[in-house]
């Protein structure tokens, strides 16, 4: 009975990871498709990514996400990092409040967002463009950043900070030699976090990007009204292979449970 019960949550979790990634293997195999229909068998071939070497429209729209999701990671996780550290070691007035506070950007939807963004925006003059969407974006990444460092800051308290203060360490050599090490994992994870958000985010950049410009979901999704291509196979495949490196990069260099 306990073997069974065994191979029954071996099977469900197998179920659930051959859902969650079968059709992301069949995206890959059609991007080396030579069809255009997606006939089979397949007929591999390059054809779609040598395509995609020639079309300046993706290739601007992926290079603005990559730099809005860069300049996010940058903005969010230094802005983040600082209020989480705020909020696990000081107290203050409003404290409480400004803490309940991260949760409705999470659990707002976009698209309420996006439409609350465009007309506040407009409302104080800062209207569409890369810059309104830089703000929207750091704007969601926010709760995340602090969420993440925030545990970890909680997970390990104050006390390595006070032992190095006690041993004559200023609070800024405390920072940098205790702290900062402390946290480095939940930091980078919380990057990771920041630069998925933006890269990924359709809603706000469908709201606040200038005419003429689009980031790679939004062009994306105009490829898919206009027609589909296996060109944006070709692209998904190319980011999925990057994302995938960049996590194992990560995980080689940091364990997420500290060590390093």
């Amino acid at each position: 009975m306990r073997n069974f019960g065994i191979w029954t949550i071996r099977g469900y979790l197998g179920l659930m990871l051959l859902f969650l990634y079968l059709p992301i293997v069949v995206m890959v195999l059609l991007s080396f498709n030579r069809s255009q229909f997606y006939e089979l068998p397949i007929v591999w071939d390059t054809v779609w990514y040598q395509s995609l070497a020639h079309n300046d429209r993706l290739i601007r729209a992926g290079l603005n996400s990559i730099g809005l999701a860069l300049a996010n990671t940058v903005v969010a996780t230094t802005l983040g990092t600082m209020a989480a550290i705020a909020f696990a070691r000081y107290s203050f007035r409003g404290k409480i409040l400004l803490e309940i506070l991260l949760f409705p950007p999470i659990t707002i939807p976009w698209l309420i967002i996006g439409i609350s963004m465009l007309i506040f925006f407009f409302w104080v003059g800062i209207g569409r463009g890369l810059h309104a969407m830089l703000l929207g974006h750091v704007a969601l990444s926010l709760p995340y950043v602090i969420m993440v460092v925030g545990a970890r800051l909680k997970g390990h308290g104050p006390f390595l900070e006070e032992a190095a203060a006690t041993l004559g360490a200023s609070p800024w050599q405390a920072f940098w030699r205790v702290s900062l090490p402390v946290m480095a994992p939940g930091v980078v994870a919380a990057a990771l976090f920041a630069f998925a958000i933006s890269f990924d985010q359709f809603v706000i950049s469908y709201f606040l990007a200038p005419p003429g410009t689009s980031t790679l979901p939004v062009e994306i999704y105009a490829a898919i009204r206009k027609g589909f291509t296996p060109e944006i196979n070709a692209i998904s495949t190319i980011i999925i292979l990057f994302s995938m490196g960049l996590m194992l990069i990560f995980a080689r260099l940091y364990r997420f449970g500290g060590e390093r």
